[in-house]
């Protein structure tokens, strides 16, 4: 079990962030879209705007896209189809309290002059709900029809990641193999806070030293309990003899909430099928282990996706609410 955080806790970046990730608690948020097509990769995207201000009236602590550019059969999931950015743009507007995530932007298959330019106009639109979970990619098909190369995407990844966190900056002057400025460029918008939560997304083709040095959060893949707990162990480990203290920790889990309260969990596809008391139980110990952010993908729900929403905010949200926040 992960030892409790006694210091000064998670740093204050902005208001997405500080609503999804507390010390010693575990919070909950939602992978759009939010609907359930288990039988093939393209959802139907129907009333999803209605559904996320519904998530936020509840109190869900955010909502998470994915950056998936192709269809590739071998991926099997076209995600919310729609572009990550334009679409983060419109839940900018339609929603004012649940930050707003994407898990993950493959760094690698965009400049990142544009990713750092959207990421910030997200930010500001939404008054500083951004979070910006950043990959190096796991679809090698997608790799020729940008005209990149899968085997640099990590040195790409790395030199990505620097270009934007530079990007914070007033004119400033760098040069790597994405670009050169000298200093006399600015780019605008900022950030609202000044800077971006940029949440790296399982190994990213980095080291663990590199991961525990420059990642503002860490999204794993769902693993055995005990395995979890160990990595997370190790990496905060790594992160304080850095000397930066901690950071948080994310995963997402897909569920089919079963219709008995007691079913015990049988595993699904990166997930369980399982009553909301069994689940409440398995969030317990993802939160003891030192998990501080859960993503739940109801793609194989089979359930009422409005219903399953309230089961969850009646049953399962009380323990796991957002910083500061009760439901209506």
């Amino acid at each position: 079990m992960l030892t409790p955080i006694d210091d000064a806790g998670f740093p204050s970046i902005n208001r997405g962030y500080q609503r999804v990730f507390r010390p010693n608690r575990l919070s909950l948020g939602l992978v759009v879209p939010l609907e359930r097509y288990p039988t093939g990769p393209v959802p139907t995207m129907h009333d999803q705007a209605t559904r996320i201000q519904l998530a936020e009236t509840l109190g869900f602590g955010a909502v998470w896209l994915r950056d998936v550019p192709f269809n590739v059969p071998s991926f099997g999931d076209a995600g919310q189809v729609h572009d990550p950015f334009v679409y983060l743009g419109l839940l900018a507007g339609q929603t004012t309290r649940i930050a707003l995530g994407v898990a993950s932007i493959v760094l690698p298959l965009r400049h990142p002059a544009h990713v750092a330019k959207a990421a910030a106009s997200v930010d500001a639109l939404s008054g500083g709900r951004l979070l910006l979970g950043v990959a190096s990619g796991d679809r090698p098909e997608e790799y020729p029809a940008l005209n990149h190369a899968f085997s640099e995407r990590g040195a790409s990844f790395r030199e990505s990641f620097a270009y934007i966190q530079r990007m914070w900056e007033d004119s400033p002057a760098f040069d790597n193999r994405h670009g050169r400025l000298e200093g006399t460029m600015d780019m605008l918008p900022k950030p609202a806070s000044g800077r971006l939560p940029l949440i790296v997304t399982g190994g990213s083709q980095q080291s663990p030293e590199w991961i525990a040095g420059h990642g503002d959060g860490w999204m794993l893949y769902p693993r055995a309990l005990e395995t979890q707990a160990r990595i997370l162990d190790d990496w905060r480990a790594r992160t304080r003899a850095l000397g930066r203290g901690v950071r948080p920790a994310m995963q997402p889990l897909y569920i089919d909430l079963n219709p008995d309260p007691d079913a015990a969990p049988e595993p699904i596809h990166l997930g369980l099928r399982v009553g909301v008391r069994a689940l409440r139980h398995y969030l317990e110990t993802l939160e003891a282990i030192g998990v501080n952010h859960v993503a739940l993908n109801l793609r194989f729900n089979q359930a009422d996706i409005d219903d399953t929403l309230y089961r969850l905010a009646d049953d399962i949200l009380p323990a796991f609410s957002p910083q500061g926040e009760t439901r209506p």
